[in-house]
């Protein structure tokens, strides 16, 4: 039940994210749902294997290059859905941010529980 949860509100911030940010639009929640779902799993697969190859460089820059590749997944997303669409890496970073602080505020209110 929690990982329903889970996505549904992964998937309202990113519809919230999408009103927020110019240069991303959606066409609906079911769509924003749709697209955070495509981009865990590519966070997860593609992501996790680029994390790997680039680790000494985000090592050295603290992360940075961690942030770049979800930004790429995003934009790789976007190019899978024709109802998710971006302006550019600008758009897609700016929805990157907006998206995690919209999650920390959803966790800082509901709390982890274990």
């Amino acid at each position: 039940m929690r990982f329903i949860i889970e996505i549904l509100l992964t998937g309202l911030a990113f519809f919230v994210g999408a009103k927020l940010v110019p240069g991303v639009s959606i066409d609906g929640f079911g769509n924003a749902i749709i697209a955070s779902v495509l981009i865990a799993l590519a966070n997860a697969t593609i992501g996790f294997i680029l994390r790997l190859l680039t680790f000494p460089i985000n090592f050295l820059t603290l992360g940075l290059v961690s942030f770049i590749i979800t930004v790429l997944m995003i934009l790789l997303v976007d190019n899978m859905m024709t109802s998710f669409n971006t302006s550019g890496f600008i758009a897609a970073a700016f929805l990157a941010i907006v998206v995690a602080l919209i999650k920390a505020i959803f966790s800082a209110v509901a709390g982890e529980k274990d």
